[in-house]
């Protein structure tokens, strides 16, 4: 006998379940069947009736649709999921069913998600961060303010030569750390391992001459043994970070990235190139919120979330939220966004990135805090007189702002300030 299973329950009250919140547009159907297609492809059904289907089953791990909020062509939808439907420690899993197969099917116009709630046990098999915010700060001994750091430009056509004289300067200029960019990685002009060298031992003259602890996060991003063997190198060197393109990498490499990281004692920098491709439509893909907690859950230390001053789209609201999930230990429910309890696992750090030069740095400050990364690549290396230069105008910002004084007033006694603000100018 053929039993229909029934998702949509309004009145069911969800218990230590994964929460999946979604935005749906159905497609020529009602939301309600809209909601049964999204519940059982996601989890234990199909597109008809089947005799393999048992009731135990049914009973036992059917998701609940327990949330439905319409709002014009769509709704906002609630899916409350039993923990067993997903394997414990696997991120690639768990989107397989709650972000599978849901957004290819015909039944859909477009399909969003919001956000995930992970349930105690389901967290707990996730080594999260191995330095953090704490960690990171006893590394680089700077507990008061912003960190600052710079991504060595141009992007690729500089030697590893070059590229270390590029660190080399904004090290000493004042900035706390360099990074690849996320398009270099080992090419013929500049090779992975030659770089390693020539950038770490830059670093160890910058250190040397400023008293100032200084930190290179070069790019690891490759095929996975490869990014390991790369790993291993840059801490049989001296360097303290790997780098990885988490989106183009995958969570699969990731999460293997970080259980090596547990022998390495190497910190984790997330660039999220790619990200826009799935994030920035409005009403399909997945949230920046979501790629931040999947990457808190599996364990990176640092996490590109937007600037909302910079060159990178990202609307105020979204970019304070998604720092809010990466840092805070308990995330109150507000809005769409869904309560969370991180329990054992450690918050990370912002990484404001991208367009950002020294007269952003009041606002980055007054919109994410103290716990940010800051980094400036044109915004440094632009500067009339060079790299020194900019990374003293970007310090100058950072120290003019952590004591109160607008930037105008510190640039008139600090030139290298005073020229940024004149290129640039200030952000009003």
């Amino acid at each position: 006998m053929f039993e229909k299973i029934e998702y949509v329950d309004l009145k069911y009250k969800p218990n230590d379940e994964l929460i999946a919140e979604y935005w749906v547009e159905p497609n020529g159907i009602s939301i309600k069947k809209a909601c049964e297609n999204i519940a059982t492809e996601s989890s234990i059904g199909t597109w008809t009736t089947i005799s393999t289907m048992s009731p135990s089953i049914a009973r036992k791990l059917k998701p609940h649709v327990y949330y439905i909020k319409k709002s014009g062509n769509g709704a906002y939808i609630k899916i409350a999921y039993n923990q067993e439907l997903f394997e414990e420690g696997n991120v690639p899993e768990i989107l397989s069913s709650i972000a599978g197969n849901i957004f290819g099917m015909k039944a859909l116009k477009n399909l969003r998600l919001l956000d995930i709630r992970f349930p105690k046990k389901i967290l707990r098999s996730f080594k999260g961060p191995q330095f953090g915010v704490n960690g990171v700060r006893k590394l680089l001994k700077v507990y008061k303010r912003p960190l600052v750091g710079t991504i060595v430009k141009p992007k690729v056509g500089l030697t590893a030569k070059q590229h270390a004289k590029v660190a080399y300067d904004a090290w000493v200029g004042g900035l706390d750390v360099v990074k690849d960019d996320e398009n270099l990685t080992s090419m013929k002009f500049n090779k992975f391992k030659e770089r390693i060298k020539e950038t770490l031992k830059m670093r160890d003259k910058a250190e040397k001459e400023t008293g100032e602890r200084k930190m290179y996060m070069p790019n690891t991003t490759a095929e996975t043994l490869e990014m390991l063997k790369r790993a291993d190198y840059v801490k049989k060197n001296g360097g303290e970070y790997a780098m990885i393109d988490i989106i183009t990498a995958g969570f699969s490499a990731l999460q293997t990235l970080r259980n090596h990281m547990e022998k390495n004692k190497q910190v984790i920098h997330a660039h999220r190139a790619m990200h826009a491709a799935f994030t920035r439509n409005k009403r399909h893909g997945i949230t920046m919120l979501v790629i931040s907690k999947l990457s808190r859950l599996i364990g990176v230390d640092q996490l590109h979330i937007g600037t909302i001053v910079g060159k990178m789209a990202g609307q105020k609201l979204d970019v304070e939220e998604t720092e809010d999930e990466i840092e805070e230990g308990l995330v109150t429910k507000q809005g769409h966004i869904l309560e969370q309890k991180w329990y054992n696992i450690k918050p990370i750090f912002a990484v404001a990135s991208g367009g950002l030069q020294p007269g952003h740095v009041p606002k980055v400050i007054k919109y994410l805090g103290k716990n940010v990364i800051m980094q400036f690549g044109g915004g440094c290396h632009g500067h009339p007189d060079g790299t020194v230069a900019g990374a003293k105008a970007i310090r100058q910002a950072v120290d003019a702002t952590m004591k109160g004084i607008k930037l105008e007033e510190y640039a008139k006694k600090h030139k290298e300030l005073r020229m940024a603000l004149e290129k640039w100018g200030k952000v009003k």
